[in-house]
């Protein structure tokens, strides 16, 4: 099995979802179905249609977690010197050369990544054009948008 990069953040969150998924939802769902099944007739219930439905959605859930957890290498960037490096985990500020507008990315693994929180995965374009670079390189970026060229002004290790 390939082991797949992920944070501690990233491993604390799925745990957590894992947690919710066995003590609280999956009980709740099977009470649900033992609810529906004192109404009577299964084929014309749909309170017990729909719960065993989100009973196979928990259970796959549950199911697509563990194996996640199993196949992840957590990497504890806080640990590693920082000596600069764009590594797996860091948080990097980069400058558009063009523009001078500055953007902040942390790269983390797949099922991390929340542009939103300004979190990348490392597969994504700009994390590859970033990882083994240091703070001063400049670098060329290719997205779907076309190329941009960067400065890497920060490298931040740990929170």
């Amino acid at each position: 099995m390939d082991r797949v990069p992920m944070t501690i953040a990233g491993a604390e969150a799925l745990r957590a979802e894992l947690e919710q998924l066995k003590t609280v939802d999956r009980p709740r769902v099977i009470d649900d179905i033992a609810e529906a099944r004192e109404h009577g007739d299964l084929k014309e219930n749909a309170e017990y249609h729909a719960a065993r439905e989100e009973q196979g959605f928990i259970e796959g859930r549950i199911q697509e977690i563990e194996g996640k957890i199993a196949a992840a290498e957590i990497i504890d960037i806080s640990k590693m010197p920082n000596n600069g490096k764009v590594i797996f985990g860091t948080t990097v500020v980069i400058e558009d050369l063009d523009s001078g507008d500055e953007q902040v990315w942390t790269i983390v693994g797949d099922d991390e990544s929340d542009l939103e929180q300004r979190k990348i995965s490392y597969n994504s374009p700009i994390a590859r054009g970033l990882i083994g670079r240091s703070e001063g390189d400049e670098v060329t970026i290719t997205t779907p948008g076309g190329d941009s060229d960067y400065e890497i002004v920060e490298v931040r290790y740990g929170a």
